[in-house]
């Protein structure tokens, strides 16, 4: 059964560079296709033997066969893909097995947290984009980037790409949703004082949220998980701000100039107040133990002193 194999099991059937050219050649059938509700038509075997260069039928109804079940379907008309199948051979196409390739450093500016720097750098360490502060040489914050993403833009371009695919999954995880297997995220709040951190940054609490089943983990100040919320990207939104199109980087200088603050208003349980300022306007939002959101209110000018 398919169900019993373990992921070595897996990953082997694909030792073979032709069952690897199979998966492409159905993936490139599919791009091919005209668009459907129904999702996409199968392909059949002589069409995939065109496709291929297998010498004869009986080697690919051999490796067809390895495939099916894990990496392929075998329906009424043919053969399409499984989820592994789905997400490997992305994988494949996009040739994320391959390093990143190298970029020059890029200026952007932003804020340390750690010494109020506002002219940072930013580039890539090994499979990590970072913006490093050029005074204090911390690292201002750091995300992975994929080898196709740095492959096809630079500069601002990849800035970009980078702010919005951050922004994008951090939202996911304020959901509970895992944005690499679509697994349940569970959130920890943390008290920065009782953390290793240093003195000079403005952070009171921050979250680690990790995924049960991937076990892909994110972390950042509390004020962050509220910040990426729909009620708050649409106060902002209302105020001409883009958050999802913001970088972290960007977003600093809120926490060092008082814009963004957390305290904890209650224990047992434990609540949290987030509040987000914009010139005179004001949003709140009550988080919970677990930092999910229980309610918000807008104020304006003196409502929120």
């Amino acid at each position: 059964m398919v169900s019993e194999q373990s992921a070595a099991d897996m990953f082997a059937l694909l030792s073979d560079e032709s069952r690897v050219d199979i998966l492409r050649a159905v993936a490139v059938a599919q791009s091919e296709q005209n668009p459907s509700n129904s999702g996409f038509a199968p392909l059949s075997f002589s069409d995939i033997y065109e496709r291929v260069e297998i010498d004869n039928t009986s080697k690919l109804s051999y490796h067809l066969g390895e495939l099916a079940g894990t990496y392929l379907r075998k329906v009424e008309n043919g053969y399409t893909f499984t989820h592994a199948g789905e997400q490997i051979v992305r994988f494949i196409l996009a040739e994320n097995f391959r390093q990143p390739s190298g970029i020059d450093s890029i200026e952007t500016e932003g804020m340390c947290l750690f010494c109020g720097e506002t002219q940072l750098e930013a580039g890539l360490d090994d499979q990590y984009f970072m913006v490093r502060c050029p005074s204090c040489e911390q690292p201002v914050t750091g995300y992975i980037v994929t080898p196709a993403q740095a492959r096809t833009r630079s500069g601002a371009a990849l800035l970009e790409s980078l702010k919005r695919k951050q922004a994008t999954e951090f939202s996911l995880v304020q959901e509970g949703i895992c944005p690499e297997c679509g697994g349940e995220i569970q959130t920890e709040v943390l008290d920065a004082s009782e953390q290793p951190l240093p003195s000079e940054v403005p952070v009171s609490y921050f979250t680690i949220d990790a995924c049960e089943a991937c076990l892909r983990r994110y972390s950042g100040p509390l004020t962050y998980s509220a910040a990426f919320r729909p009620p708050s990207i649409a106060f902002y939104w209302d105020h001409g701000v883009d958050i999802l199109g913001t970088g972290w980087w960007e977003l600093h200088s809120y926490l060092r100039d008082g814009r963004w603050s957390a305290e904890q208003i209650a224990t047992d349980p434990a609540e949290y107040r987030i509040e987000l300022r914009h010139e005179d306007a004001v949003l709140r939002v009550f988080l919970d133990a677990n930092a999910r959101t229980t309610r918000t209110e807008r104020v304006r000018g003196r409502d929120h002193d």
